[in-house]
C-alpha cells in the first residue's frame, strides 16, 4: 500500500508515547483528585484515576509532530487546513470531556461543546462532500445542509464511544480495531485510485489506533487508568473526522466495485457495536421518559455480564464482534468476488444478535427451566 511504513511508524509513535505518559498521568490524576468514584451504576469497585484521555491527547500531538517530519505525511498535513482543524477540534472536545469528568455538565452544555468541535471541523474543511446511499443514488451535499450533517455525525460518534466506555478496555479496544480497519480501508482506496493521496483520513485513523492501543496497557481489566469523558469524546471526534473524509469523499463507483454498501455506510459498519448500543440506549431511555444522557446499566456489555460472562470475557466478545464486522469490510476490498456473500453474512449476524439479545428470551428460558424443575418429582 501507499507509504504504509510511514503510517505504521506514526501509529507506533502514538502507542509508545501514550504508554510512557500513562504513568505520570495516573500519578497526577491521583494527586489532584481527578478520579472515578465507585457507585451503583458503575462496574468498578475501587477509586480509579482518570488521565488516560490526557495521555492519549499527548500521544496525538506527538504523533502529529513526528508525522510532520516524514516527507509523504508532511505533504498530507500541509496540503490543507484539515489536520489543524482536527487538532483544534480534538482540543476543544478534550477540554469539554475533562470538565465533565470533574463536574457533571448538563446535557445542553456538553452538546454545545460537541457542536463547537464539529463547527471547527466544518470550517477547516474536514467534513464530507457527497453521499452515495442505497436506492437513493449519488448526492452532493450543499453548504446549507453540510454544517448540520457534520454536527450530527460528530454528536453520534462521540456519544457512541462515550456510552460504550463502561468496562475496562472496551472502548479503547473497539476504537483500536475500528480505526485500524479504517486506515487500511483508506489506504486501499488510494491504491485503487478512488481516494486522493493527500486525504488525511488514513493518517488520523492510524494515530487514533496507536493511542488507543497504547492506552490499553493500563486500561485492560483490572484497569489502573480510565480515559474518562475526555478520552472517550476525543476518540469519537477523531473517528468522526476520519470517517467523514474517507466515506464522504469516495466516488460513487466504489460502492459497486468492492462492497455491497455505499461508502458512507462502511464507517457505520465498522463501528456497529458502539453505534447499535447508542441507538438502543436512545430508544430505551426515550421510551421510559428519561433523558438521553441519563445513565443506566442496560448497555450491551451490561446485558452480556448478566448472561453470566465475566468482565474480561465480555470485553473480548465485543472486541471479537467488532473484528468480525471489520472483516466484512476489508475482505471484499481485497477479494471482490466476496461481495455476494456480504448480504448473507449481515443477515446471519442480525439473526444471531436478535436471538441472543432478544429481551424476553432469557426471562422465558429461566421461567421454563423453573417450571421444568417443579415438575420433576423429588425422591
Amino acid at each position: 500500500m501507499s507509504n504504509i511504513a510511514s503510517y505504521v511508524l506514526v501509529m507506533v509513535v502514538g502507542v509508545v508515547t501514550t504508554v510512557l505518559v500513562d504513568g505520570p498521568a495516573r500519578r497526577v490524576s491521583l494527586r489532584v483528585g481527578y478520579t472515578a468514584l465507585p457507585d451503583e451504576r458503575k462496574v468498578h469497585k475501587d477509586v480509579t484515576p482518570y488521565g488516560g484521555g490526557a495521555s492519549m491527547f499527548i500521544g496525538l500531538c506527538v504523533a502529529l509532530v513526528v508525522a510532520a517530519f516524514i516527507s509523504p505525511l508532511r505533504q498530507i498535513i500541509s496540503s490543507s487546513h484539515e489536520m489543524l482543524g482536527v487538532l483544534l477540534a480534538a482540543t476543544v472536545i478534550f477540554i469539554v470531556g475533562m470538565v465533565d469528568d470533574f463536574r457533571d455538565m448538563s446535557a445542553p452544555a456538553k452538546t454545545a461543546g460537541q457542536v463547537l468541535a464539529a463547527s471547527i471541523l466544518y470550517f477547516s474543511g474536514c467534513t464530507m462532500y457527497q453521499l452515495k446511499l442505497p436506492f437513493a443514488g449519488f448526492i452532493v451535499l450543499g453548504p446549507s445542509i453540510l454544517p448540520l450533517i457534520t454536527a450530527v455525525w460528530v454528536f453520534a460518534l462521540t456519544n457512541a464511544v462515550n456510552l460504550i466506555d463502561g468496562l475496562d478496555g472496551l472502548a479503547g479496544g473497539i476504537v483500536a480495531i475500528a480505526s485500524g480497519t479504517l486506515c487500511v480501508y483508506g489506504l486501499r482506496l488510494e491504491d485503487l485510485g478512488l481516494l486522493p493521496s493527500n486525504n488525511i483520513g488514513p493518517l488520523v485513523a492510524a494515530i487514533t489506533c496507536g493511542i488507543s492501543l497504547g492506552f490499553l496497557r493500563d486500561n485492560f481489566h483490572p484497569a489502573r487508568l480510565f480515559m474518562g469523558d475526555a478520552g472517550a469524546l476525543m476518540l469519537g471526534l477523531l473517528m468522526s473526522a476520519s470517517t467523514m473524509v474517507i466515506g464522504g469523499r469516495t466516488p460513487p463507483t466504489s460502492g459497486v466495485t468492492f462492497f455491497f454498501f455505499a461508502p458512507i455506510l462502511i464507517p457505520v459498519f465498522i463501528l456497529g457495536v458502539p453505534l447499535a448500543d447508542a441507538v438502543f440506549a436512545y430508544v430505551r431511555r426515550i421510551a421510559s421518559g428519561q433523558g438521553f444522557h441519563t445513565p443506566d446499566k442496560n448497555h450491551i456489555h451490561h446485558r452480556l455480564m448478566r448472561l453470566g460472562h465475566g468482565h474480561r470475557r465480555t470485553v473480548v466478545i465485543l472486541w471479537a464482534w467488532t473484528a468480525l464486522l471489520c472483516g466484512f469490510v476489508l475482505f471484499p476490498l481485497f477479494a471482490p468476488r466476496a461481495n455476494a456473500l456480504i448480504p448473507l453474512g449481515v443477515a446471519l449476524l442480525i439473526v444471531a444478535l436478535f436471538t441472543w439479545f432478544y429481551p424476553g428470551l432469557h426471562r422465558r428460558r429461566t421461567a421454563a427451566e423453573a417450571a421444568s424443575d417443579e415438575e420433576v418429582p423429588v425422591r
